[in-house]
């Protein structure tokens, strides 16, 4: 078998299971934070000269997923679970004499997206997705592992049948522990800087001595984190700084095992903690072990001298009295 066959194939039409509705916008724009009123406010999407509200561009995807409950059954088979099946089984470039000894590329991990938007979506529209296989790269040889690039495009159409969106989504596909960076060098790596710029460059420079500080504009006095150069709520460039607390609460909590990055210890809990203040802040838990962990727990500031370089804010768990 030749990955190259499936270039070109395209699955079965698979319709969203809801319309566009404003429920699943509300959700949406709330968990993001995304305040702009055209998602929401007639009124004010009236105002810019559209007929109504319009869902946010960055949920196409959103509307075709198939949810929990069929997540969980068997997949229908088509192009894309047979080309899965097929990277799964194989070890190897096709007809390779380790194909069956060597295991498979069973292991994912997205490596970027992009979108484009034909028109902006409204409740009542009922999307349907195409996706089809663009490209299947060589075995490259990566630091995760061997494997093989997929690019496959998603095409969104509506119930007229006229694209409004497309998506471009790629995927390595990879061999678990065949990557380039062996467990030594992960252990003597350092941790991943960070991109600081003019905007942030206040806030590392806070963090190398202890200080953990939120921005706040000095026009409206509203705080905000992370950082940027413009108030969102009165658009002011205006603004200074106030120290935290410190004190805060667990949002919301992931536990990262696979894939690794060197620089980090595993397994890796990263957690959204709602300071005192009221921003949120994404940071590391010390002193306590992932399934220790829960949402609504009261956490206080810690401070991790990463290296010589790098300081960060961690926090631990307040203990009950």
């Amino acid at each position: 078998m030749s990955y190259a066959e499936f270039v070109g194939r395209s699955t079965e039409p698979v319709p969203a299971q809801d319309e566009v509705n404003l429920p699943m916008i509300r959700h949406w724009v709330e968990a993001m934070g995304d305040a702009n009123p055209v998602y929401l406010d007639e009124t004010a999407a009236r105002a810019t000269g559209r007929a109504g509200v319009i869902a946010p561009p960055t949920m196409l995807q959103a509307w075709t997923m198939r949810g929990y409950a069929a997540s969980t059954g068997r997949p229908t088979p088509n192009a894309l679970s047979e080309l899965w099946d097929a990277l799964a089984k194989s070890g190897g470039p096709p007809g390779s004499e380790g194909v069956a000894a060597g295991g498979g590329y069973t292991s994912v991990v997205a490596t970027d997206c992009e979108q484009e938007y034909l028109r902006e979506l409204v409740p009542g529209d009922r999307l349907t997705l195409t996706e089809t296989v663009e490209s299947i790269s060589d075995e490259k040889h990566t630091a995760l592992g061997t494997g093989h690039f997929v690019t496959t495009v998603r095409t969104y159409t509506d119930q007229r049948g006229e694209t409004v969106g497309v998506q471009r989504w790629r995927t390595l596909r990879f061999k678990p522990g065949t990557g380039r960076a062996s467990e030594q060098k992960r252990e003597q790596a350092l941790r991943p800087r960070p991109a600081v710029n003019r905007d942030n460059a206040f806030w590392f420079d806070a963090a190398r001595v202890h200080r953990l500080v939120i921005q706040r504009c000095t026009s409206c006095g509203e705080l905000r984190h992370p950082p940027a150069p413009c108030c969102p709520s009165c658009r002011s460039f205006a603004w200074d700084t106030v120290e935290s607390t410190g004190r805060g609460v667990v949002h919301s909590f992931v536990v990262n095992h696979h894939p690794r990055t060197p620089g980090f210890e595993y397994p890796h809990v990263v957690v959204l903690v709602e300071l005192a203040e009221g921003v949120r802040l994404v940071a590391n838990v010390a002193g306590a072990q992932p399934d220790e962990v829960r949402i609504g727990q009261a956490v206080e500031l810690d401070w991790l001298d990463a290296d010589p370089e790098l300081t960060l804010p961690v926090f631990t768990p307040v203990k009950e009295s």
